[in-house]
């Protein structure tokens, strides 16, 4: 990635932590970025940072589980940028109406539904197959999109966002987990349909990092853990939650056809140690 300044790179998800931290990256990389996502309002700070810095991006609300709206994405980013040969798919996300509350099964469940008690008999399906079609096709579609243009050139990659729970079925979040397990075998079948066509297509799976939400189901104000946290950091050998910038070295070397180009198709982690570790 020795001349940067006609690439161009989309980053879906961009108003979030870790990938506006992605996005920020490329553009001082000299990459012209294509920020893409629900909430304006979060786009436009990401893209205030990086022009105040001197890079180029733009910002493109868009429904990313939609296809038509994609494509619309796409025709202004030709316009305004240039031709896509990155793709980091980070748009994601979960709904408190599809996490059970409990770890294994109640009988209480099976009762009326309570304020504050979810077991799996009383989620609400629509939220549940909402955040499996935002986790699955939220990546799929654009990876249809601008994979396309990518093939069409003869090149390109694609960053998939995978998660811990692509690896192990963590407890309350079924229907996130289904999604981000289901990222992983896509981005191996993707990886090996687009070789012909000089398409690299890879995955971060990021282990347990702080945001907005995160922090607090898994900080409390005092600055300790509740208890999950405190189970997530016990097992965790390196005895920390990761920071947006630890994603960064990997996101490069996936990048770089000089240190990767014989690499697609796999998934990285990037956990300080979670999946490496039984917890006994």
């Amino acid at each position: 990635m020795k001349d940067t300044k006609n690439i161009v790179a989309v980053v879906t998800g961009a108003g979030g932590t870790l990938c506006s931290e992605m996005a920020k990256s490329l553009a001082a990389m000299g990459i012209k970025v294509a920020l893409i996502g629900r909430d304006i309002n979060k786009l436009k700070v990401v893209e205030e940072e990086i022009i105040s810095k001197g890079g180029i991006a733009i910002s493109i609300s868009t429904d990313v589980t939609d296809q038509n709206a994609v494509e619309l994405a796409q025709e202004k980013i030709l316009a305004q940028l240039g031709e896509v040969s990155i793709l980091i798919n980070g748009a994601g996300g979960n709904q408190s109406e599809a996490i059970t509350t409990i770890n294994q099964f109640d009988p209480k469940e099976l009762e009326d539904p309570m304020p504050d008690f979810r077991g799996f008999f009383n989620l609400d399906m629509n939220r549940f197959f909402e955040v499996i079609k935002t986790n699955s096709m939220g990546s799929i579609i654009p990876s249809f999109v601008f994979g396309k243009v990518m093939a069409k050139n003869g090149g390109g990659s694609i960053i998939n966002i995978a998660s811990m729970s692509s690896f192990r079925a963590l407890s309350r979040v079924g229907a996130y987990a289904f999604a981000k397990a289901g990222m992983v075998n896509f981005t191996q079948w993707l990886g090996a349909y687009l070789a012909p066509a000089n398409v690299r297509v890879n995955a971060i799976a990021p282990g347990f990092f702080l945001n907005e939400r995160s922090t607090k189901l898994l900080t409390t104000p005092e600055g300790g853990f509740t208890e999950r946290g405190a189970s997530i950091i016990n097992l965790t050998p390196m005895k920390n939650f990761g920071k947006a910038p630890q994603l960064i070295g990997t996101m490069k070397y996936l990048l770089d056809d000089e240190a990767s180009g014989f690499v697609t198709g796999v998934t990285i982690s990037v956990d300080g140690g979670f999946l490496a570790s039984a917890g006994i």
